[in-house]
């Protein structure tokens, strides 16, 4: 019964900071698909069946020729800090360059680039934990000095760093109410992720804090902003949570192997479910335990699902376009992420993402809250299809996508649904890229 996903070579977007979608990468692909469509039967198939299949990359890439167009040339810290965000994240500028309000996007921007310098000294694996630490619990004053200086990061990262003066001074250039909110939001980032360099994930809750600590609170800084902004309304908890909670344990769950590759690397996989299928973390990865480690990736996944409901709930009361958009595309890539990742052995195999058909799809579909139940109940339907019922957690798993498609179904908008999987493709043809033809390597017959 269980489908299985095949290895996947394009990384996309995590949450709002950790939103680090290489859309560019997958744009500038276009040119080529067409040599590569000409070389495949099977993709000549494809176009002929389904002729607008490009049509969303093309988008992509004219909204992004768009916003580059948009980025202020003065003053020069706003083109600096627009311009990073710009090469880090292709995904996050485009939704932030979509606010119809120039202060909100600015502290939008102003928020991402102050996380973005937050993460990378904790990331950086050459500098010690002693030194980190009081770092990162002061960074949320370190942002008022345009002098602060902390050599760490490499490549882009490194830049950011260098350059922190024209992060420090854009966000000195937001409104005061906005600052605020950066701090505060900075302030607590950076004391739990002091608190998780020096503490093991052993247990489910603590999985649960670190995940609200390094993800949750990122979603729920970007929310403050837009409720001071007069945009959004103040949700409960355990709606706000369950929005970033959904993004961050699938990031955790989809970046084991980037994570375990780098050994200095916090792992955030709780000891508590892992445990019980191996006795090392990094035995998940023997091709001798492979049964385990689905079954384990399985269990990460379904207690992740227990959230989608909440996430539809949180969707289902914005009205302003733009921040729909800012949280609605981010949960679709969620749940295809989610549907990528259940059941599949290439967690421990490689890193894995969604191809960027499919990402440029999402962001172009994504506009109103059929678009969102549709894709939630596709992809849980994908979930599904895969579920094997020797799994240990075979019947929790069904129990939970069972809820969140009656939910769907109940909206009554689904009659309309333009699948993302075509009848005539395989089921998760969507979620990889098609195998090369081994008889053609660069474009010429072997």
């Amino acid at each position: 019964m269980g489908i299985s996903v095949q290895p996947l070579v394009l990384k996309h977007p995590n949450v709002f900071y950790p939103i680090t979608c290489k859309l560019k990468k997958a744009v500038k692909q276009i040119p080529h698909r067409r040599v590569r469509y000409s070389m495949h039967k099977g993709n000549i198939k494809a176009v002929v069946q389904h002729p607008n299949e490009m049509n969303p990359l093309l988008q992509m890439k004219t909204e992004m020729k768009r916003v580059e167009k948009e980025i202020p040339t003065n003053p020069p810290h706003w083109k600096f800090c627009y311009s990073m965000m710009n090469k880090i994240s292709t995904m996050l500028v485009l939704m932030i360059q979509s606010l119809d309000d120039k202060e909100l996007r600015d502290a939008g921007c102003a928020l991402y680039v102050v996380l973005r310098a937050l993460d990378t000294v904790e990331d950086d694996p050459e500098i010690s934990d002693e030194l980190k630490i009081p770092v990162l619990e002061a960074f949320h004053r370190h942002i008022y000095d345009p002098d602060f200086r902390f050599k760490c990061g490499t490549k882009l990262k490194k830049v950011l760093m260098d350059n922190f003066h024209h992060v420090s001074r854009a966000f000195l250039d937001v409104n005061k109410s906005y600052q605020e909110i950066i701090e505060d939001t900075t302030m607590n980032i950076g004391a739990g992720m002091a608190k998780f360099l020096t503490k093991e994930v052993e247990t489910i809750d603590d999985y649960v804090e670190y995940c609200y600590l390094t993800g949750t609170l990122v979603s729920l800084g970007f929310e403050r902003l837009f409720q001071v902004s007069g945009k959004q309304i103040v949700f409960p908890d355990h709606l706000s949570n369950a929005i970033g909670l959904f993004v961050q344990k699938t990031d955790v769950i989809k970046d084991f192997m980037e994570d375990i590759g780098e050994k200095t690397s916090h792992m955030a996989w709780p000891r508590e479910i892992w445990s019980k299928y191996v006795n090392n973390l990094e035995d998940l990865t023997s091709e001798e335990n492979t049964e385990k480690a689905i079954q384990c990736v399985n269990e990460m996944v379904t207690e992740d699902l227990v959230h989608m409901n909440d996430c539809l709930e949180f969707l289902s009361q914005l009205h302003d376009p733009s921040i729909f958009r800012f949280f609605g595309i981010l949960q679709v890539l969620t749940i295809a992420e989610v549907a990528l990742c259940y059941n599949n052995i290439q967690v421990f195999r490689e890193k894995i993402s969604l191809t960027p058909d499919l990402v440029a799809k999402i962001f172009v579909r994504t506009k109103t809250m059929a678009d969102v139940y549709g894709a939630f109940y596709e992809f849980s339907s994908i979930i599904l299809s895969k579920v094997e019922m020797n799994d240990p957690n075979a019947k929790i798993a069904i129990s939970r996508i069972e809820a969140v498609q009656r939910l769907c179904r109940d909206s009554g908008t689904l009659d309309n649904w333009e699948s993302y999987i075509h009848e005539s493709d395989q089921p998760t043809n969507m979620l990889c890229p098609p195998k090369p033809n081994p008889s053609q390597v660069n474009g010429k017959s072997t």
